[in-house]
């Protein structure tokens, strides 16, 4: 995903669909079938790519879980993977 700060501006059709501009797709990684997320706050609509924003929102719903669950570093993690894969063999 590009940084560069752009405006940019599409007429709304009469069904109220909007073509995204290549500049903008290309800004934000949507390509031909994907989807994307309308953010409303404060007046303002954020057009964001849906499956970033998934991540995003999951990344947030998780925060702490990991070391809830005891882990603490990717070691940790690693050790849980092996001794798991030690089991199934047993």
């Amino acid at each position: 995903m590009s940084n560069v700060a752009f405006a940019n501006d599409a007429r709304v059709m009469s069904k109220g669909q909007v073509t995204i501009p290549k500049n903008v797709r290309l800004a934000l990684g949507i390509n031909t079938g994907d989807r994307v997320t309308f953010i409303v706050e404060d007046g303002n609509v954020r057009v964001v790519n849906s499956a970033i924003y998934a991540l995003m929102k999951f990344q947030e719903t998780m925060t702490g879980e990991a070391e809830k669950a005891g882990f603490f570093s990717e070691e940790d993690v690693a050790d849980w993977i092996t001794n798991s894969r030690r089991k199934e063999i047993l």
